[in-house]
């Protein structure tokens, strides 16, 4: 018991003093870098699926930027049975932007691609064939879930500039308001935060690359030789996918902010389930090693400390006391940024339990064939079937 209470302990001292300060969120697009002296072009490209509920207000907060650049939007309609493009048209129309918006209907998924590589690839095929002044030097890809502030276009391309970085990307702030998205977002981006610290993302030196891809900025010329979408087509995970593809490249830039947030609702404990479940086994690479890892790691990290502060004595229990209280400082700025009760910091473990289940549910719907599941289609790596066949079940 005593080499378990000093590993947890030392495992909370290493994450709070040593893992990149990740949890005081101190990457964030508070300061605005200097404009350029001459706006390039941006191009906004958006992946949508059965989107008609959120499209019409991302649509039009990305036509209201207030951009000195041209600046251009292209939707690629992924085979929607909604309508999601009759939307997205008529918030153009009704911003009187119309000539600015270009809806393009997907083609059937090939295999070996997920669904919004694919989307995205057909948007970004679409902009790079233009040449001279129609050709942008930026690309921002976005969802159909996320609405800007007026200023974000403008606030990465001069972040981008002033730092010469070939991605950029802002962590969209996520809907909170339900009880399970009280309870479980922030620990979501808490989360994101331990595994990929942004400071080491954000330095030129660390290996560490991730992005958030509900809002990332690409320099259009380092994308392409970097072998641009094809290069990650099969990736669950594509915007960590995307920033490992491109800083070999440059720098890139990862932080947290207000001006980009989510609209999608998460309502009910089930629908975060399917959100996390879609991808959780794939960080994992679908290796039952490293989920035994994680589900051994995560015992040790966050239930542990509780077990021994309520049933432990002597040096054990001050030792599960202090872990505990670690963890539950580590998760005030997420729960501020968030602005909910700072008391569910003293509920990460129960919180860190639900997600060992969500991540286990994950591996039971990969073996079953049903891995990544989005927007009806299925698109984990299963063995003896082909993208194709994954990707189309029922």
């Amino acid at each position: 018991m005593i080499v378990l209470a000093v590993l947890t302990l030392g495992l909370w001292l290493y994450l709070v003093f040593a893992r990149g300060g990740f949890w005081l969120g101190r990457d964030r697009d508070r300061r605005a870098s200097p404009a350029p002296s001459t706006w390039p072009a941006v191009v906004v490209v958006v992946p949508a699926r059965n989107e008609a509920e959120c499209v019409g207000q991302s649509i039009t907060s990305l036509l209201a930027q207030d951009f000195r650049g041209p600046l251009r939007v292209v939707l690629v309609d992924d085979n929607s049975d909604d309508a999601t493009a009759v939307v997205a048209r008529g918030a153009a129309a009704r911003a009187g932007a119309t000539e600015r918006l270009t809806v393009l209907t997907g083609q059937p998924l090939p295999a070996g691609w997920t669904g919004k590589l694919w989307a995205l690839a057909q948007g970004i095929d679409h902009v790079a064939q233009a040449q001279g002044p129609d050709r942008p030097t930026y690309l921002l890809l976005t969802d159909a879930d996320i609405v800007h502030a007026s200023d974000t276009v403008a606030w990465l391309v001069a972040h981008a500039q002033a730092n010469q970085l070939v991605l950029t990307s802002l962590m969209a702030k996520l809907r909170c308001e339900s009880r399970a998205e009280r309870m479980l977002v922030p620990a979501f981006i808490f989360f994101f935060e331990m595994l990929y610290p942004f400071a080491w993302v954000n330095r030129p030196q660390s290996p560490t690359a991730a992005a958030a891809g509900g809002c990332v900025l690409l320099r259009l010329d380092a994308f392409e030789q970097a072998g641009g979408i094809a290069a990650i087509r099969s990736a669950v995970i594509d915007d960590c996918a995307l920033a490992a593809l491109m800083k070999p490249r440059g720098p890139i830039w990862l932080g947290l902010t207000e001006r980009a947030r989510s609209i999608r609702a998460y309502p009910g404990f089930e629908d975060i389930r399917r959100m996390v479940a879609r991808s959780a086994y794939a960080q994992l690479q679908y290796s039952p090693l490293l989920l035994a890892a994680t589900v051994a790691g995560l015992v040790v990290t966050y239930l542990v400390p509780p077990l021994l502060a309520v049933f432990a004595s002597g040096w054990p229990q001050v030792a599960g006391i202090l872990a505990w209280l670690l963890m539950a400082l580590a998760f005030q700025p997420t729960l501020r940024f968030y602005r909910v009760s700072p008391l569910w910091g003293l509920a990460l473990p129960a919180i860190a339990a639900i997600y060992l289940l969500f991540t286990l549910d994950s591996a039971v719907q990969h073996a079953r064939g049903r891995g990544a599941s989005w927007k009806g289609r299925f698109q984990a790596k299963v063995p003896n079937k082909t993208a194709n066949e994954t990707a189309n079940e029922p």
